[in-house]
């Protein structure tokens, strides 16, 4: 079967980031052909994996506001929302969202948070 991928069993409970199979499977190396290209393609690499964990703690952050209104915990849901307004702010200035994304879900959340004590 030339040409198929490698079947890999992957022991991890389902709903987990599998990122190190799919990257596997879909990342090629650098076709570069030149010295500083070929550099430039493994820091271009190394900077995505950075700002896939940060856009990760972001959303991360961000479900805890979402999960802590949905059970209805109005002080939860507050002290989640002080903690992600600054994590949100940070990725603005570190480019991996853009302003109006960032206020959009704040905007949202603090929405969600006064619908509670409606």
């Amino acid at each position: 079967m030339a040409g198929h991928w490698p079947i890999v069993i992957d022991n991890t409970p389902p709903g987990t980031n599998n990122t190190r199979l799919f990257e596997s499977r879909t990342r090629k190396k650098p076709v570069a052909n030149i010295k500083s290209a070929r550099k430039r393609a493994v820091q271009a690499e190394k900077t995505r994996k950075h700002n896939m964990g940060l856009r990760s703690m972001m959303r991360t952050k961000i479900k805890n506001v979402v999960v802590a209104c949905d059970a209805g915990d109005k002080e939860a849901a507050s002290t989640a929302y002080k903690d992600a307004v600054p994590v949100i702010d940070s990725m603005i200035n570190k480019g991996i969202v853009t302003k109006n994304k960032a206020a959009r879900h704040k905007s949202r959340l603090n929405a969600r948070i006064k619908a509670l004590s409606a």
